[in-house]
């Protein structure tokens, strides 16, 4: 292909002392260098993760919609197809709230703002978002070149219980095999200080959490 434009677009190109040869196989070069870049930019675009955008307690309008749609395009570049993004917006008194949970290959990705206007709610997630990303980096670089494992769609939140006022929250979900640097990055990018899973090479139910100097600490089952 290159030998194609070069005898296509370039007179005398085997005359590489003639200066004019030698301008001309730069142009050429930046021509491709611009070209290849708008095709990658183009493939990009259009591998954009799936948005499921939820409203509790609260219409959600379709100039919301589109704005949710813009402020997430923001992660085309790290999510593609076979993300999914669930959006939920919860109204609480005078106070909004926006969840973001982002599901891509095994990985969940997570960010929470609460704010009193939902635009307001919608920027300060998408930020916590993007600085978990970025705190994150060299992880998730390291994270995809890992075999991807698919968590199954049991990953949900139960509700309270009425005769248990003490208990806030019950949370059901799949303990996934994985290395304690792995639940490492899936604590970070959900943004929690602690995380179950299932150690790869013993095989059992270990803890990591983060500790007060910024350091992680793992808890493991005694006998």
């Amino acid at each position: 292909m290159i030998d194609l434009l070069i005898r296509t677009f370039i007179k005398q190109h085997e005359n590489t002392a003639d200066k004019a040869v030698r301008t001309a196989y730069g142009n050429l070069a930046c021509v491709v260098s611009v070209i290849c870049n708008l095709l990658l930019f183009a493939g990009k675009t259009g591998r954009r993760m799936n948005i499921k955008i939820v409203g509790r307690k609260v219409n959600l309008r379709e100039n919301f919609k589109e704005l949710v749609q813009r402020k997430l395009s923001k992660f085309d570049r790290i999510f593609d197809e076979d993300a999914d993004a669930t959006v939920t917006v919860t109204l609480e008194k005078n106070r909004q709230t926006v969840e973001i949970m982002i599901k891509q290959r095994g990985m969940l990705y997570r960010a929470e703002a609460t704010a009193p206007e939902m635009n307001e709610a919608l920027d300060d997630v998408v930020a916590a978002l993007g600085n978990q990303i970025r705190r994150n980096k060299k992880r998730l670089e390291r994270a995809q070149k890992m075999q991807p494992v698919e968590l199954p769609d049991t990953y949900y939140d139960i509700p309270d219980e009425e005769d248990e006022p003490e208990i806030a929250k019950r949370k059901t979900f799949y303990v996934k095999v994985m290395t304690v640097e792995e639940a490492i990055l899936q604590m970070e990018m959900l943004g929690h200080t602690f995380f179950m899973y299932r150690d790869g090479d013993t095989g059992e139910i270990d803890v990591v959490y983060k500790r007060r100097d910024g350091k992680y600490g793992v808890l493991e089952p005694e006998g």
